[in-house]
């Protein structure tokens, strides 16, 4: 008797044991996977609770429009998904460093986490030319996480921007 108890704990242990030995998910892990699905569109993402409610690209000279980049646009998808305007658990990965426009809605959105891949130099507000998103003056400030996967997508973003040159010539 009890031998077969200790089999059916044995068992009961096993059974359970099977239900948590798959690893959780580290933070990172999964910032990389969301940051895999914004290089794959060659855009922007924005989740909630890790779970995808906008996702865009940039439409800047598809609609020639200047204010068409893919964060604006997918900050506008997830307002109208949460009918809200404050976008506050929600994290937006973005392949480039977001310029002043783009790191000004966050701000206004009031976007808890930034992450982007690549840094940019001539325009990047997240720390290369400036730092609006984390100025010590504004009533909101998200955190930033720069470089995530940064090699995927400056590879993305230079061939992207190679075939924008070779249409525009034409």
């Amino acid at each position: 008797m009890v031998r077969a108890q200790s089999r059916d704990a044995e068992r009961e242990q096993g059974r359970l044991a099977s239900h948590v030995t798959i690893p959780e998910l580290t933070r990172r892990e999964i910032d990389e996977r969301f940051m895999k699905n914004a290089i794959a569109i060659g855009g922007a993402v924005i989740t909630r609770r890790d779970k995808i409610i906008a996702a865009a690209n940039n439409r800047t000279v598809r609609d020639q429009d200047a204010t068409a980049h893919a964060e604006l646009i997918a900050i506008r998808d997830a307002c109208a998904a949460l009918d809200s305007w404050r976008l506050e658990g929600c994290t937006l990965y973005v392949t480039l460093e977001p310029c002043a426009m783009c790191a000004g809605a966050m701000v206004l959105a009031r976007i808890s986490r930034v992450i982007f891949g690549a840094w940019d130099s001539k325009a990047g507000m997240a720390g290369s030319v400036g730092d609006l998103l984390r100025h010590p003056v504004l009533n909101h400030t998200p955190e930033v996480c720069g470089g995530l996967l940064e090699e995927d997508c400056r590879v993305m973003l230079t061939s992207f921007f190679e075939s924008m040159r070779a249409y525009s010539r034409g």
